[in-house]
């Protein structure tokens, strides 16, 4: 416990999923948290009573992280309640269209790449300004995809977002590191959140999914908050531009049988 004694984590899209558990574990070991939401405030209203309730103060906000305005005003907000920034994980994103490439509108593409790749340049820039007037120091952790590897027809504009992500934490984490600012994706698999809402409402079509992974199962938010912790704390201080699968082996499995 206390592992974040003392820190303020912003978390993007904390309102459900990997972002309200990520919220939840890092008000256990002691951090304080902003918790954003794009639309679901009363989900993020749900986020920030679970992180009173480990008695640590929290804050909604609402943002866009599309948008370079939305962003810097986050980052007003958030400063100007707590004064300091230390962790920041920038989970936000929207899915694949399921589109193939040649059906896909160009706005389609706009709003994923947008959201889930410019967002998290968005708010990487304004941590990383905000780190280097305080003297350096502080970890980002972006929850990337096991998409920025495992591509699949019909989510072009996702994997190409993803795999965006990948190169934007490896190419941070050599520009940060005499700063001491860590840098690291966190790739999920199959998790059971709101994304992968189909799963979670229909046990079958779950089973049926599940059969590609080699431990044969989803993964819970739960699992991945307890890999954000460690690379939200100094435990892994000398750890930087690291992608960290957490898939049950399917990034392994993937070519078997061919």
């Amino acid at each position: 416990m206390d592992k974040l004694k003392g820190r303020v984590a912003l978390i993007t899209g904390s309102d459900s999923g990997i972002g309200r558990a990520t919220a939840i574990d890092f008000a256990k070991e002691g951090a304080d948290v902003v918790i954003t939401y794009h639309t679901d405030k009363e989900g993020a209203e749900e986020t920030l009573k679970e992180v009173e309730k480990q008695g640590r103060k929290g804050l909604v906000l609402k943002v866009d992280i599309s948008d370079e305005q939305s962003v810097e005003k986050l980052f007003e907000q958030a400063l100007k309640e707590f004064g300091s920034l230390d962790i920041l994980v920038n989970n936000a994103a929207v899915n694949g269209s399921g589109i193939n490439v040649a059906d896909m509108d160009t706005e389609v593409f706009d709003r994923t790449i947008k959201t889930n790749l410019y967002g998290t340049f968005f708010c990487c820039r304004a941590f990383i300004r905000h780190r280097k007037q305080k003297g350096g120091k502080g970890k980002i952790i972006n929850v990337s995809s096991v998409h920025e590897e495992i591509v699949s027809a019909g989510t072009a504009d996702y994997c190409a977002s993803k795999a965006g992500v990948r190169n934007l934490t490896r190419t941070l984490a050599l520009e940060l590191a005499e700063d001491g600012i860590n840098v690291n994706n966190i790739c999920p698999g199959m998790i059971l959140t709101p994304m992968n809402q189909e799963a979670m409402d229909d046990k079958e079509a779950r089973k049926e999914s599940e059969q590609n992974i080699p431990m044969k199962r989803a993964g819970k938010p739960e699992e991945i908050a307890k890999v954000a912790v460690f690379l939200a704390s100094a435990d892994s201080d000398y750890v930087t531009g690291s992608s960290y699968f957490m898939d049950g082996g399917l990034s392994q499995h993937v070519g078997q049988g061919a």
